[in-house]
């Protein structure tokens, strides 16, 4: 048998398996049951949900910024001069009580100069009661004088009958007409003395006055050489030593008042918004009145600090608003102010509210009473408006479009569009299709803690 047959009978051999395999197939499939045809059925979503009750919504508002001194003061030298005593404790960061002496200028000028000024006081006093008895006796002179005026004009008028008798001669009537002059003229220079008394007095009270105004002046130089606080301090900076010579204007020691601190607080204007009454018209008050209605909105504030293991609190009051929005982040400057923030230090637990600390400014406003609250993931964002997933009385998906309120934290006010006691789904869903199938289940934890968040007092309740 020839190579080409023996190929010819090697490929025929592959045809029975073939075969085989075809009728066994062929078997199985003939002997395969028809599947059962089961109709369609809807599939429903589990899906988590609370049932939104109103109830009490307080507005909050936080904000950070820095601590400050409520007063600082700059000890300028107003009178110039060696300084010649220093507190020996005058250094940054120490404490004193008010009306404590930490500096002395050299008085001795002063002092001089006030010895000066009440010599030359005494020296007018004295003049001027000179002048009070120089009138005195002027006034008696004049009297004087001018009954001698009478007395010569009688015996004028004698003489002169005389002399038409023929007893005195002509000269004897003209000497009587003298000495009647002399008389008056006498009685004149006492009353021009006189008219010129006031004028007198006025002049040396007018020094007078001008010596005491210059004397209060020196006295106040003098009691400028004395610098004391003027409240309870603590020391920033001291720039000035012993024995150096200061000009006027000079910047001594700067302090800070420890009975009150400032934070101003950048607060994001949305969050202000919630804080004030909606149905104030400010449009008749007088500006002092506007001014007021920050004590009227019932706004209260907490001061927060955390650092590392340091945490701490302080009530404060909401005091002013800034004049301006920061053009950087468009937020809102609330000043709020710590009474006594060094008393109520706690070693080793509470710090005082010292200068520069960075703090956390919570902000409470008035309760909003029977307000629907709901997290914020149960509030979608659509082209259309805000859209809320409600599981209806059969179980089925309803999208509601809602009004939303304030956001605050993780919950968020509906203004419109639920009502009390609706399944809000709480759930992420996707795809989310009006009128599917659920199986809500009641997540009442979460619905307890909303109403909780939403009716607390304070942003951050931890204690120090």
């Amino acid at each position: 048998m020839s190579v080409t047959d023996r190929s010819w009978w090697r490929r025929l051999l592959v045809l029975p398996p073939i075969a085989v395999g075809i009728a066994m197939l062929a078997l199985q499939i003939g002997g395969r049951e028809t599947p059962e045809q089961v109709p369609a059925r809807e599939i429903a979503r589990p899906v988590r949900v609370i049932s939104v009750t109103p109830g009490d919504f307080v507005p909050k508002a936080v904000g950070f910024g820095f601590a400050a001194p409520g007063t600082v003061w700059n000890a300028t030298a107003q009178v110039s001069g060696k300084v010649i005593e220093r507190h020996p404790d005058l250094e940054p960061g120490k404490l004193f009580d008010a009306q404590t002496v930490i500096l002395r200028i050299d008085p001795v000028d002063y002092e001089l100069a006030v010895a000066q000024i009440e010599a030359s006081i005494k020296s007018v006093e004295a003049e001027l009661a000179e002048l009070r008895v120089r009138e005195d006796n002027t006034r008696v002179s004049l009297d004087i004088e001018r009954r001698m005026v009478a007395l010569a004009e009688d015996d004028r008028s004698r003489k002169q009958k005389l002399l038409h008798r023929g007893d005195v001669s002509d000269s004897s009537v003209d000497e009587a007409e003298k000495t009647v002059l002399n008389a008056r003229q006498k009685v004149q220079d006492l009353e021009n003395q006189i008219n010129l008394l006031p004028t007198q007095r006025q002049v040396l009270e007018a020094t007078l006055a001008l010596n005491r105004a210059k004397l209060s002046d020196a006295r106040l130089d003098l009691e400028r050489t004395v610098l004391a606080l003027p409240f309870d301090s603590r020391i920033a900076a001291v720039h000035v030593e012993e024995n150096q010579f200061v000009n006027v204007g000079t910047v001594l020691v700067e302090a800070d008042s420890i009975d009150v601190a400032e934070v101003t607080a950048q607060v994001p204007m949305e969050q202000m918004a919630t804080l004030v009454r909606r149905d104030t018209d400010l449009r008749h008050y007088s500006a002092a009145e506007i001014d007021q209605f920050v004590d009227r909105f019932g706004i209260k504030a907490h001061v927060h600090l955390r650092t590392g293991q340091i945490a701490a609190s302080w009530e404060a009051r909401m005091d002013r608003i800034s004049p301006a929005i920061d053009p950087k982040t468009r937020t809102v400057g609330v000043v709020v102010a710590v009474e006594e923030p060094y008393r109520q230090a706690v070693p080793g637990r509470k710090p005082p509210l010292m200068k520069n600390m960075y703090v956390q400014v919570d902000l409470i406003g008035q309760p909003w009473s029977e307000r629907i609250v709901i997290p914020r993931v149960a509030l979608h964002r659509t082209p259309g408006g805000h859209r809320v997933y409600v599981a209806d009385g059969n179980d089925r998906l309803l999208i509601l479009p809602v009004t939303a309120g304030p956001a605050q934290g993780d919950l968020v006010v509906i203004e419109q569009g639920l009502e009390a006691g609706e399944r809000v789904v709480v759930s992420d869903l996707i795809p989310a299709i009006d009128g599917m199938l659920l199986t809500p289940t009641m997540d009442d934890d979460l619905a307890r803690r909303l109403r909780e968040e939403a009716a607390r007092p304070a942003v951050d309740e931890q204690q120090p």
